[in-house]
């Protein structure tokens, strides 16, 4: 069940939001073999002007944060990162040096779904 949070610049179409979304969904689902139905995802769009980058990004730069159960392997973890790089250049011409993903293990008495602490 990873929690995903994707920080971009304002401005983006609702088309371009949801394939990004897309992209990342099924990037997880290969690498870290979630299910299709497992989507907790949301865009924070932000004013050009309040968000701050390092020389030589351009507008699609973006950050990506997963929040994820801890157990995947080193690999895994790679892999997702290498494929929702992947698919965001593929399905949107999104440059690898503009997206940026970090990956948070919270554990598992930290969840709480449906009023109920997951562990």
């Amino acid at each position: 069940m990873p929690l995903v949070k994707v920080e971009l610049r304002k401005g983006k179409s609702a088309e371009f939001k949801k394939t990004v979304l897309e992209s990342i969904h099924t990037g997880l689902i290969s690498s870290l073999g979630i299910e299709d139905w497992d989507r907790f995802q949301r865009i924070i769009e932000i004013e050009p002007e309040d968000f701050e980058t390092a020389s030589g990004k351009t507008d699609n730069f973006m950050i990506i944060e997963l929040t994820i159960f801890p157990g995947r392997t080193k690999e895994q973890k790679k892999n997702a990162i290498e494929m929702i790089t992947a698919n965001l250049n593929k399905n949107l011409n999104i440059e690898p040096t503009d997206i940026f993903i970090i990956m948070n293990e919270t554990p598992l008495e930290n969840w709480g779904m449906g009023g109920r602490q997951k562990c």
